[in-house]
């Protein structure tokens, strides 16, 4: 079954709170093979680690019927009004920006703000997921 068009523009409550400590932005630079010193900024990308946190909570709604295994991560962006720096408190609060379907495959835009524990915004995330309901 198609996601229902009526989700645009639905927000979603925000994540908790991730910390942005040393052993975490090491490890995702490893992953990521990005070069990383201890004192300079998470990697661009790390940003994607809590607004994952915010998709999983729009996936996890049983109302959105969007299931996990039938979705391809189509797109993502980031737009960053300062680095995320190790000591950071991070929260991600997603809203779904658009519905489509297109032959049968719903595709769907999101955009996760991403703030600190001051509320202050660090990134927004955009994504466009890429979801095939009942697929095999």
């Amino acid at each position: 079954m198609a996601v229902d068009g009526s989700l645009a523009g639905r927000t979603f409550p925000p994540t908790e709170v991730f910390d942005v400590t040393e052993q975490a932005v090491r490890d995702f630079a490893a992953a990521t093979g990005t070069p990383y010193a201890s004192g300079d900024p998470a990697p661009a990308t790390f940003a994607i680690v809590v607004a994952f946190g915010a998709m999983q909570g729009l996936m996890a709604d049983p109302e959105v019927g969007i299931e996990l295994h039938h979705v391809v991560h189509g797109q993502q962006r980031f737009v960053h009004e300062r680095p995320v720096v190790v000591g950071d408190r991070l929260s991600a609060t997603l809203t779904v920006s658009g519905v489509r379907q297109i032959a049968g495959t719903d595709i769907i835009s999101t955009s996760s703000a991403i703030t600190d524990d001051a509320g202050a915004l660090v990134c927004t995330a955009e994504a466009t997921l890429v979801h095939q309901a009942g697929a095999r």
